[in-house]
């Protein structure tokens, strides 16, 4: 005999609740570390501040990150990668040009001031040192190995070029001036740089 009561439906709003709280909480969690790297930078950065400013516990943050140097790697990260990404113009030569420009107006700013904590940091730091190499460098440097062998098969570039060698001379005048502030970081210093390392790594008909 019916009692005239009806269950209530599941609410299907409820389920699954859990990630988008665990995605808000690891937004703000890399928000709230990206901004004191920016006030403080890496040395004055501490997990207890991001817990704080992010307004979770610090378990919260253990559970993502192992490290502080993790979790300001990730921060970091996640606010430039979009920013610095390789075009593809047609040309090697200016992929490099327009990507270089890119670096050099991240590092004007304000996130080349966090850019230049970590890797200053990162050289009494090996555990950070390691995270820089591992989350940044590596990844770039295959982006940009890439496009090397791009440049190779379009005919662009010799078949021998050692793209190794080639990244080093191409992106370490950029860290030189950022780490020691000596000369200004310009388009016009990018295109320097550009035109005396292609000279030797173009192909001639």
């Amino acid at each position: 005999m019916s009692t005239g009561k009806t269950k209530k439906a599941k609410n299907p709003t409820k389920q699954g609740r859990g990630r988008p709280r665990c995605e808000e909480a690891h937004k703000k969690i890399l928000k709230a570390a990206y901004e004191l790297l920016d006030e403080v930078g890496f040395m004055d950065l501490t997990i207890e501040g991001v817990a704080a400013r992010a307004e979770v516990g610090k378990p919260t943050i253990y559970r993502r990150w192992r490290t502080k140097a993790q979790l300001a790697m990730d921060a970091f990260l996640s606010g430039v990668s979009p920013e610095i990404a390789f075009p593809d113009t047609g040309s090697v030569e200016e992929d490099f040009r327009e990507q270089m420009n890119k670096i050099v107006k991240l590092m004007n700013s304000s996130k080349g001031e966090i850019l230049a904590s970590v890797v200053g940091s990162g050289q009494a730091d090996k555990n950070l040192i390691e995270v820089f190499r591992e989350h940044w460098l590596l990844p770039r440097r295959e982006d940009a190995k890439r496009i090397f062998q791009r440049g190779v098969e379009r005919g662009e570039l010799r078949d021998d070029v050692d793209a190794e060698l080639a990244i080093d001379v191409l992106y370490s005048p950029l860290f030189y001036r950022l780490l020691l502030k000596h000369l200004p970081l310009s388009e016009t210093f990018v295109d320097e740089i550009i035109d005396v390392v292609f000279k030797g790594l173009v192909t001639y008909s």
